[in-house]
């Protein structure tokens, strides 16, 4: 897609845009939020880790397919609505 050197053009026009007094505060926010990032990465992870140390599995639902024509009153959910 983007080779070394049109990355670095790219870095270039950034930096003559933004000016060399914003490219501290641009690099200490992307910093930031690198680490926002990889704090809540490794949270979702250690969430998706049960206390003994397995992972979690998902939960399964079966589910069954109803013909809104042929179904009683109970079987019907309201989706798709019925045909009039």
């Amino acid at each position: 897609m983007f080779g070394l050197s049109e990355i670095a053009v790219i870095l270039i026009v950034v930096i003559v845009v933004l000016g060399a007094k914003r490219l501290p505060e641009l690099t200490r926010s992307a910093g930031k939020s690198a680490r926002i990032l990889k704090a809540e990465a490794k949270a979702m992870k250690k969430a998706d880790t049960a206390a003994d140390g397995q992972v979690k599995e998902g939960k399964v639902v079966e589910g069954r397919v109803v013909d809104a024509d042929t179904a009683s009153p109970d079987d019907r959910t309201g989706w798709p609505p019925p045909r009039h």
